[in-house]
């Protein structure tokens, strides 16, 4: 039996991230109100009943501010204003009014990392010259090599290719990411103090946290040796521990947001760390550091139960230790959907289904990627239409994550499906959507869309899924069952054969059960 700390009221006071039900809105995917073929702020507002009435408690925007959309918005130019392409502040404050009317709590992205090449700083820091204080922002170094020719070191970036650019006077900027998003230098205490405006900025016109962006990145190693690349596993990915990335220092920059953030009553902020295990990850939840930090175990997991097991067991074990929550996550808009990680198709459909009430049973926050309520899977794009930095940067050959992030379906029977006005939307839709827009799923009482509203309402109602308690049940080979609360018990068969049900009273089942059998690939809520 496990057991990860006392018992909380749902959503109570200042602790009300610790049990919520996030659901990330990726802005430009998500409903289009302009008619430009986009998704926008004007849009998000004009679906949030959809969000009341799935149940979720807050939303994730990702960013909106203003970019040059290099990579999808994550490089700011302006980190304290609204693109033009999502409208401007007005329209977010609507927005977050709209939301806070429903009872739906607002967070947005803060990206520490890096700017755009064309934000305001950079712009003078390639002006002002080497040995500037405008250049000592970022991290600026002279080149390798009698000319100085060579880069720095032999950091290659995440998109593909190396990590410097070389500017005309000769010098080289870091930049982890693409070359249009240079990487800040924590070490000046000028970077700090902006970010604090930034916080600020933000909680000043009521939004409720922060998702921030790469939490692991800041600080970089004195000297910037070269990396052993011997096992470096290639673009698009931080999970391999190297010198780029979990640097002890990132810990004072995020303890800088935590003071900040102590200031404002009922803030969070959660943390992107691709980490290499749980116990590195648990640092990041200290008591004086991020609220919570995303699990990507689960993520990772392949469809078994000894691997959603073990998964699920060393994270609560971790965070225990720190006596932080968990936070759970299937999909975002970085990852392949879930569904098509899971075999794609039926099969990847029932998986998902499973998966989503095991996501929405365990202790802790959980994080919903939208689309996921629809059981969208990942789309293959054709190649003229792909965005994603990591396909050229790649030499064309890491297709990146725009599969992931195509727009949602709302209505009808073709594209755009009401998503936007315009049939030429930024991504193109695939017309075999027809059956999972959400108007066809209201219609379908056995749907994903279904399935979801009827969890987040359970989640809400059962007490048992308020607090930490947790014990694990014995299960039958390629299963795995838990206990929360003295009265609820969950179980899922990961396995390809049915398996008896366990005793009890059914609340909820990701698929039909029959002759009281467990069917392969489902989950299930039992009152026991």
């Amino acid at each position: 039996m496990f057991v990860s700390g006392p018992d909380a009221p749902y959503l109570s006071g200042a602790d009300w991230w610790r049990s919520a039900v996030f659901y990330q809105v990726y802005p430009k995917s998500f409903a289009d109100g302009n008619g430009d073929g986009v998704g926008d702020l004007i849009g998000v507002r004009d679906r949030l009943d959809h969000l009341r009435e799935l149940g979720v408690d807050a939303i994730w925007l990702s960013p909106f501010y203003t970019s040059p959309m290099a990579d999808g918005g994550y490089d700011v130019a302006d980190p304290t204003d609204v693109d033009p392409m999502f409208g401007d502040l007005s329209d977010f404050d609507a927005l977050l009014a709209a939301a806070h009317e429903r009872d739906i709590k607002v967070t947005v992205d803060i990206v520490p990392n890096h700017f755009s090449d064309q934000h305001p700083w950079f712009q003078q820091a390639l002006a002002a010259g080497p040995g500037s204080p405008e250049r000592a922002r970022f991290i600026f170094r002279d080149g390798k090599g009698p000319d100085g020719s060579e880069p720095p070191n032999n950091w290659p970036a995440i998109f593909g290719g190396p990590a410097w650019n070389r500017v005309p006077d000769g010098q080289w900027y870091l930049h982890l990411f693409a070359p249009e998003q240079p990487d800040l230098n924590w070490d000046n205490p000028e970077v700090g103090a902006e970010f604090e405006r930034i916080l600020r900025f933000w909680m000043d016109r009521g939004v409720d946290g922060f998702r921030v962006d790469v939490a692991h990145s800041m600080a970089k190693p004195k000297g910037l040796p070269d990396m052993d690349l011997t096992d470096y596993l290639g673009p698009n990915t931080q999970l391999d521990p190297d010198l780029r990335f979990d640097q002890d220092g990132v810990h004072e920059c995020l303890r800088l947001f935590r003071r900040v953030m102590d200031d404002y009553p009922h803030r969070m902020a959660v943390g992107e760390a691709w980490v290499p295990d749980d116990v590195r990850l648990a640092r990041y939840v200290r008591s004086d550091e991020l609220h919570l930090t995303f699990n990507f175990r689960l993520i990772e997991a392949a469809w078994s139960a000894k691997d959603f097991t073990e998964a699920i067991d060393g994270s609560l074990k971790a965070m225990a230790e720190v006596g932080a929550p968990c936070t759970w996550v299937l999909s975002n808009h970085d990852i392949v959907r879930h569904t098509t990680r899971y075999g794609g198709g039926a099969l990847g459909q029932v998986r998902g289904r499973a998966a989503a009430l095991v996501l929405l049973s365990l202790p802790g926050a959980a994080y919903l990627y939208n689309g996921d309520e629809l059981g969208l899977e990942n789309v293959e794009l054709p190649d003229e239409v792909l965005q994603d930095p990591t396909w050229k940067r790649s030499g064309y050959t890491e297709r990146g994550r725009d599969g992931e992030r195509v727009p949602l379906p709302w209505e009808g029977d073709e594209p755009p499906f009401g998503f936007s006005a315009s049939s030429d939307t930024w991504l193109p839709m695939p017309p075999e959507w027809r059956p999972f827009t959400v108007q066809a799923q209201l219609r379908d009482p056995d749907s994903t869309l279904w399935l979801y509203r009827r969890a987040l309402l359970l989640r809400r109602e059962l007490k048992e899924l308020h607090g930490s308690s947790f014990a694990w049940l014995e299960a039958p080979e390629g299963c795995l069952a838990y206990r929360r609360g003295p009265d609820l018990a969950v179980a899922l068969n990961a396995g390809e054969e049915p398996v008896e049900l366990p005793p009890g009273e059914i609340l909820l089942s990701s698929s039909p059960i029959v002759d009281d059998k467990l069917p392969a690939n489902t989950a299930v809520w039992l009152r026991v």
